[in-house]
Protein backbone atom coordinates (compact mmCIF):
# COMPACT_ATOMS: atom_id res chain seq x y z
CA UNK A 1 0.00 0.00 0.00
CA UNK A 2 1.30 3.52 -0.54
CA UNK A 3 2.30 5.78 1.63
CA UNK A 4 0.37 8.34 -0.50
CA UNK A 5 -3.01 6.50 0.87
CA UNK A 6 -2.65 7.46 4.15
CA UNK A 7 -2.54 10.98 4.61
CA UNK A 8 -2.37 12.17 8.20
CA UNK A 9 1.20 9.67 7.83
CA UNK A 10 2.30 12.05 5.21
CA UNK A 11 1.20 15.18 7.06
CA UNK A 12 3.41 13.84 10.64
CA UNK A 13 6.28 12.19 8.28
CA UNK A 14 6.52 15.75 6.40
CA UNK A 15 6.49 17.54 9.35
CA UNK A 16 9.40 15.24 11.08
CA UNK A 17 11.45 15.12 7.69
CA UNK A 18 11.43 18.79 6.97
CA UNK A 19 11.74 19.82 10.61
CA UNK A 20 15.06 17.63 10.00
CA UNK A 21 16.39 19.56 7.19
CA UNK A 22 15.83 22.90 8.74
CA UNK A 23 17.97 21.36 11.54
CA UNK A 24 20.13 20.15 8.93
CA UNK A 25 20.71 23.33 7.58
CA UNK A 26 21.18 24.94 10.74
CA UNK A 27 24.07 22.34 11.66
CA UNK A 28 26.09 23.07 8.26
CA UNK A 29 25.33 27.13 8.83
CA UNK A 30 27.25 26.44 12.35
CA UNK A 31 30.41 25.06 10.48
CA UNK A 32 30.26 26.84 7.40
CA UNK A 33 28.96 30.30 8.22
CA UNK A 34 27.92 32.90 5.18
CA UNK A 35 30.15 36.06 5.21
CA UNK A 36 28.54 39.34 5.32
CA UNK A 37 27.91 41.20 2.38
CA UNK A 38 27.69 40.42 -1.60
CA UNK A 39 27.88 35.91 -0.74
CA UNK A 40 24.88 36.30 1.90
CA UNK A 41 23.05 38.47 -0.94
CA UNK A 42 23.38 35.73 -3.41
CA UNK A 43 22.36 33.27 -0.88
CA UNK A 44 19.49 35.15 -0.65
CA UNK A 45 18.57 35.43 -3.65
CA UNK A 46 19.14 31.05 -3.96
CA UNK A 47 16.84 31.02 -1.09
CA UNK A 48 14.05 32.92 -2.41
CA UNK A 49 14.45 31.48 -5.55
CA UNK A 50 14.30 27.93 -4.58
CA UNK A 51 11.42 28.66 -2.35
CA UNK A 52 9.30 30.23 -5.15
CA UNK A 53 9.58 27.05 -6.75
CA UNK A 54 8.78 24.88 -4.12
CA UNK A 55 5.55 27.10 -3.89
CA UNK A 56 4.66 26.73 -7.85
CA UNK A 57 5.69 22.57 -7.79
CA UNK A 58 2.98 22.63 -4.52
CA UNK A 59 0.74 24.25 -6.55
CA UNK A 60 0.80 22.70 -9.51
CA UNK A 61 0.83 19.45 -7.62
CA UNK A 62 -2.59 20.30 -5.76
CA UNK A 63 -3.75 21.46 -9.46
CA UNK A 64 -3.21 17.40 -10.21
CA UNK A 65 -4.93 16.61 -7.27
CA UNK A 66 -7.97 18.83 -7.97
CA UNK A 67 -8.49 17.67 -11.22
CA UNK A 68 -8.30 14.12 -10.36
CA UNK A 69 -11.33 14.69 -7.46
CA UNK A 70 -13.59 16.22 -9.98
CA UNK A 71 -13.24 13.88 -12.84
CA UNK A 72 -14.43 11.31 -9.91
CA UNK A 73 -17.18 13.62 -9.07
CA UNK A 74 -18.36 13.91 -12.63
CA UNK A 75 -18.11 10.28 -13.28
CA UNK A 76 -20.46 9.53 -10.47
CA UNK A 77 -23.08 11.89 -11.70
CA UNK A 78 -22.48 9.98 -14.88
CA UNK A 79 -22.74 6.39 -13.37
CA UNK A 80 -26.25 7.84 -11.66
CA UNK A 81 -27.54 8.93 -15.13
CA UNK A 82 -26.31 5.95 -16.86
CA UNK A 83 -27.94 3.65 -14.27
CA UNK A 84 -31.35 5.76 -14.32
CA UNK A 85 -31.76 5.80 -17.82
CA UNK A 86 -31.28 1.90 -18.42
CA UNK A 87 -33.81 1.40 -15.69
CA UNK A 88 -36.34 3.70 -17.64
CA UNK A 89 -35.21 2.38 -20.65
CA UNK A 90 -36.09 -1.35 -19.01
CA UNK A 91 -39.25 -0.99 -19.69
CA UNK A 92 -39.28 -1.13 -23.07
CA UNK A 93 -37.83 -5.30 -22.53
CA UNK A 94 -40.88 -7.50 -22.68
CA UNK A 95 -42.66 -7.28 -19.42
CA UNK A 96 -40.47 -11.02 -17.90
CA UNK A 97 -37.20 -9.87 -19.32
CA UNK A 98 -37.97 -6.28 -17.75
CA UNK A 99 -38.95 -7.46 -14.76
CA UNK A 100 -35.08 -9.23 -14.49
CA UNK A 101 -33.50 -6.22 -14.97
CA UNK A 102 -34.86 -3.99 -13.14
CA UNK A 103 -34.05 -5.92 -9.69
CA UNK A 104 -30.46 -6.21 -10.99
CA UNK A 105 -30.22 -2.56 -11.57
CA UNK A 106 -31.33 -2.10 -8.05
CA UNK A 107 -29.02 -4.48 -6.83
CA UNK A 108 -26.28 -3.18 -8.83
CA UNK A 109 -26.54 0.34 -7.63
CA UNK A 110 -26.41 -1.01 -4.42
CA UNK A 111 -23.00 -2.34 -5.08
CA UNK A 112 -21.93 0.74 -6.54
CA UNK A 113 -22.95 3.17 -3.39
CA UNK A 114 -21.21 0.82 -1.46
CA UNK A 115 -17.92 1.19 -3.77
CA UNK A 116 -18.25 4.93 -2.73
CA UNK A 117 -18.73 4.72 0.75
CA UNK A 118 -16.16 1.96 1.46
CA UNK A 119 -13.37 2.74 3.23
CA UNK A 120 -11.65 -0.97 3.95
CA UNK A 121 -9.76 -2.24 0.95
CA UNK A 122 -10.62 -5.81 1.85
CA UNK A 123 -14.58 -4.50 1.79
CA UNK A 124 -13.44 -2.96 -1.73
CA UNK A 125 -12.30 -6.02 -2.86
CA UNK A 126 -15.38 -7.71 -1.95
CA UNK A 127 -17.31 -5.07 -3.43
CA UNK A 128 -15.59 -5.23 -7.18
CA UNK A 129 -16.26 -9.24 -6.84
CA UNK A 130 -20.04 -8.68 -6.62
CA UNK A 131 -20.06 -5.95 -8.89
CA UNK A 132 -18.49 -8.22 -11.64
CA UNK A 133 -20.71 -10.59 -11.24
CA UNK A 134 -24.05 -8.27 -11.44
CA UNK A 135 -22.58 -6.98 -14.70
CA UNK A 136 -22.40 -10.48 -15.96
CA UNK A 137 -25.80 -10.94 -15.22
CA UNK A 138 -26.77 -7.75 -16.45
CA UNK A 139 -25.92 -8.47 -19.63
CA UNK A 140 -27.05 -12.01 -19.98
CA UNK A 141 -30.69 -10.20 -19.04
CA UNK A 142 -30.38 -7.62 -22.39
CA UNK A 143 -28.43 -10.23 -24.63
CA UNK A 144 -31.07 -13.05 -24.08
CA UNK A 145 -34.18 -10.59 -25.57
CA UNK A 146 -31.70 -8.91 -28.31
CA UNK A 147 -30.98 -12.58 -29.68
CA UNK A 148 -34.81 -13.63 -29.50
CA UNK A 149 -36.06 -9.99 -30.81
CA UNK A 150 -33.48 -7.95 -32.47
CA UNK A 151 -35.18 -4.66 -32.97
CA UNK A 152 -34.38 -1.20 -32.67
CA UNK A 153 -36.05 -0.83 -29.47
CA UNK A 154 -34.58 -3.79 -27.66
CA UNK A 155 -31.04 -2.40 -29.45
CA UNK A 156 -31.37 0.87 -27.08
CA UNK A 157 -31.91 -0.63 -23.87
CA UNK A 158 -28.74 -2.67 -24.82
CA UNK A 159 -26.78 0.43 -25.52
CA UNK A 160 -28.24 1.85 -22.56
CA UNK A 161 -26.54 -1.51 -20.37
CA UNK A 162 -23.69 -0.94 -22.27
CA UNK A 163 -23.04 2.64 -20.62
CA UNK A 164 -23.57 1.21 -17.45
CA UNK A 165 -21.30 -1.15 -17.23
CA UNK A 166 -18.60 1.31 -19.42
CA UNK A 167 -19.88 4.19 -16.31
CA UNK A 168 -18.11 1.74 -13.92
CA UNK A 169 -14.78 1.10 -15.71
CA UNK A 170 -14.14 4.99 -16.48
CA UNK A 171 -15.21 5.14 -12.37
CA UNK A 172 -12.10 2.75 -11.85
CA UNK A 173 -10.18 4.25 -14.35
CA UNK A 174 -10.05 7.37 -12.03
CA UNK A 175 -9.84 6.11 -8.61
CA UNK A 176 -6.73 4.28 -9.45
CA UNK A 177 -5.30 7.89 -11.83
CA UNK A 178 -3.25 8.90 -8.40
CA UNK A 179 -0.20 11.87 -8.74
CA UNK A 180 2.90 9.55 -9.84
CA UNK A 181 5.24 8.36 -7.33
CA UNK A 182 7.28 10.52 -9.09
CA UNK A 183 5.95 13.29 -8.83
CA UNK A 184 5.71 13.15 -5.01
CA UNK A 185 9.50 11.98 -4.61
CA UNK A 186 10.23 15.45 -7.08
CA UNK A 187 7.95 17.95 -5.16
CA UNK A 188 9.54 15.92 -1.40
CA UNK A 189 13.26 16.64 -2.45
CA UNK A 190 12.85 19.94 -3.71
CA UNK A 191 11.23 20.74 -0.33
CA UNK A 192 13.76 18.82 1.48
CA UNK A 193 16.73 21.83 -0.01
CA UNK A 194 13.88 24.61 0.69
CA UNK A 195 14.11 23.94 3.85
CA UNK A 196 17.67 22.67 4.76
CA UNK A 197 18.77 26.36 2.61
CA UNK A 198 16.18 28.06 5.09
CA UNK A 199 17.39 26.79 8.32
CA UNK A 200 21.29 27.24 6.36
CA UNK A 201 19.85 31.11 6.34
CA UNK A 202 18.87 31.56 10.16
CA UNK A 203 21.40 33.43 12.02
CA UNK A 204 20.55 32.72 15.26
CA UNK A 205 19.58 29.46 15.83
CA UNK A 206 18.82 29.51 19.56
CA UNK A 207 17.03 33.04 19.42
CA UNK A 208 14.93 31.45 15.77
CA UNK A 209 14.29 27.55 17.38
CA UNK A 210 10.69 28.67 16.76
CA UNK A 211 10.85 29.94 13.28
CA UNK A 212 12.84 26.85 12.08
CA UNK A 213 9.30 25.19 12.66
CA UNK A 214 6.90 27.61 10.48
CA UNK A 215 8.30 25.92 7.16
CA UNK A 216 8.02 22.66 7.98
CA UNK A 217 4.61 23.33 9.22
CA UNK A 218 3.34 24.83 6.22
CA UNK A 219 5.51 22.47 3.88
CA UNK A 220 3.61 19.57 6.09
CA UNK A 221 -0.26 20.41 5.89
CA UNK A 222 0.32 21.68 2.30
CA UNK A 223 1.33 17.87 0.89
CA UNK A 224 -1.58 16.44 3.79
CA UNK A 225 -3.84 18.45 1.63
CA UNK A 226 -2.74 17.20 -1.44
CA UNK A 227 -2.71 14.31 -0.35
CA UNK A 228 -5.93 14.23 1.52
CA UNK A 229 -7.61 15.05 -2.01
CA UNK A 230 -5.78 12.60 -4.27
CA UNK A 231 -7.02 9.86 -1.59
CA UNK A 232 -10.14 8.43 -2.45
CA UNK A 233 -10.95 6.64 0.43
CA UNK A 234 -8.80 7.34 3.83
CA UNK A 235 -8.87 11.41 2.85
CA UNK A 236 -10.94 13.63 4.63
CA UNK A 237 -12.47 15.40 1.50
CA UNK A 238 -13.93 12.46 -0.60
CA UNK A 239 -16.73 11.92 -3.20
CA UNK A 240 -20.06 11.83 -2.01
CA UNK A 241 -22.41 9.31 -4.16
CA UNK A 242 -25.46 11.98 -3.82
CA UNK A 243 -26.34 11.60 -7.10
CA UNK A 244 -26.42 7.45 -6.51
CA UNK A 245 -27.89 7.71 -3.37
CA UNK A 246 -30.52 9.99 -4.81
CA UNK A 247 -31.28 7.61 -7.49
CA UNK A 248 -31.66 5.00 -4.89
CA UNK A 249 -34.16 6.75 -3.14
CA UNK A 250 -36.16 7.62 -6.46
CA UNK A 251 -36.18 3.72 -7.32
CA UNK A 252 -37.08 2.74 -3.93
CA UNK A 253 -40.28 5.17 -4.11
CA UNK A 254 -41.35 3.94 -7.25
Amino acid sequence: MKVTTYPVLIFVLSFLGMALSARLGVFFNKRWRLPEGAVRDDFGIIQGATLTLLGLIIGFTFSMALNRYDQRKNLEEEEANAIGTEYARAGLLPPADAAKVRPLLIAYLEQRIAFYEATNFADVTKIDARTARLQADLWSAVQAPAVAQPTPIVALVVEGMNDVLNSQGYTQAAWWNRIPDAAWGLMVTIAICANALFGFGVSDAKRESKLLLILPVIVAIAFFLIADIDSPRNGLIQVDPQNLLSLAQSLKAQ
